[in-house]
């Protein structure tokens, strides 16, 4: 199982644990996460699983696909060229056993 640290804009912390291959979108509508709503369910359409990734991550992450990029400038919350992500397009497991990151203030 890989740990995934999700931080609130309001200082709140959710903790949870995911298996490898299941993306931090997936993995935190299922288990009630508050802050990622997944609305075109993991396909890159929609923005509304964005994520600001900690930067102790990002160098563990794949590259950013041109889907992926195209839609992080479709945000509700500005994007940061750095450390923005979609958490559909992030999967745990194959050297990502743990992961954390900021959610924007709004998704939608």
């Amino acid at each position: 199982m890989a740990k995934i640290t999700f931080h609130h804009t309001s200082g709140h912390t959710d903790v949870i644990d995911a298996p490898p291959g299941t993306s931090l979108m997936r993995a935190a509508v299922t288990q009630g996460v508050p802050g990622i709503i997944g609305e075109c369910g993991g396909q890159a359409m929609c923005a509304t699983c964005h994520v600001y990734v900690r930067e102790a991550y990002l160098d563990a992450l794949p590259p950013i696909g041109e889907d992926e990029d195209e839609m992080l400038d479709c945000t509700a919350a500005d994007r940061d060229d750095t450390r923005s992500r979609l958490g559909c397009q992030i999967q745990v497991g194959d050297g990502l056993d743990e992961i954390e990151v900021d959610l924007p203030n709004s998704q939608v």
